[in-house]
């Protein structure tokens, strides 16, 4: 009887682990889906160690909603397009690779760079100087990148500092956006047309974000395929600037619940 005991005790736990996985695996496949920001692409919008939960229900679900892009769906089922400013997480169309940026261009718009200044349809974007962005020189993150600076060089633990604006999108959106140098090629571009059911989409930091000004041949992104977003990002849960999340003393507490302008 005790062997019997034991057994039963052994298959109650096999399947509590299984009803578990099962329930994440639906809620992560449905509702929402957590993400760790790697990169300054976004910055200062996102941070490196930024944690968020990503809203699968905001823009329907296509074969990337499911993890290793599973889900039997062709194209897209109770889809809903992006708003201009909304800022989403979306599958890599080449490299399949999750990225987050924000949606500047919707399907027939066009888009361009001029002198750093962001034109969509012809109008351009308004662009107010903020106080520069100031972060320390050194490692960040777990992958341990070192930021990119205006005022370099910067030795070990210095400011270092990247110029920053208020863009306005025509329609009204507002967020930061950086500068770190004038005449990229990022900073005048051709113009480009968004094709049905695509996106364009930037990074915040303008000068350090592979985006959908540059080829995907050079490891741009190019369009974004509707069929290729994921979710939108609406609010940071959790910030570390530490290289491991169990460094309490790296937690960035007043990132925490901050909404995702």
């Amino acid at each position: 009887m005790a062997a019997e005991a034991k057994t039963d005790t052994i298959w109650e736990t096999v399947k509590t682990v299984v009803y578990a996985l099962l329930i994440a695996g639906v809620f992560r496949t449905l509702f929402f889906q957590p993400f760790w920001i790697p990169s300054g692409s976004m910055k200062d919008t996102l941070l490196i160690g930024d944690f968020l939960f990503v809203n699968k229900m905001a823009y329907g679900y296509s074969q990337y909603s499911c993890p290793f892009s599973l889900c039997p769906i062709e194209g897209r089922i109770f889809g809903s397009e992006p708003e201009r400013g909304d800022v989403v997480v979306f599958r890599h169309p080449v490299n399949g690779s999750d990225f987050i940026k924000r949606v500047i261009g919707l399907p027939g718009d066009t888009v361009q760079m001029r002198n750093g200044v962001l034109f969509v349809n012809g109008e351009p974007s308004r662009l107010e100087p903020e106080e520069p962005f100031r972060e320390i020189f050194g490692l960040q993150g777990p992958v341990g990148h070192t930021p990119r600076c205006s005022n370099a060089p910067v030795g070990e633990g210095g400011d270092c500092l990247k110029e920053r604006f208020t863009e306005t999108l025509p329609g009204g959106v507002s967020h930061s956006v950086l500068n770190i140098e004038d005449g990229t090629f990022g900073d005048d571009t051709p113009v480009f047309t968004v094709p049905e059911g695509h996106f364009f989409t930037m990074g915040d930091n303008r000068d350090n974000s592979q985006d959908s000004r540059y080829p995907q041949s050079i490891g741009g992104v190019g369009m974004v395929p509707m069929e290729n977003l994921i979710g939108r990002a609406d609010r940071v849960i959790f910030s570390s600037a530490g290289r491991r999340m169990v460094y309490f003393w790296t937690w960035r507490g007043d990132r925490f619940f901050q909404a995702i302008e």
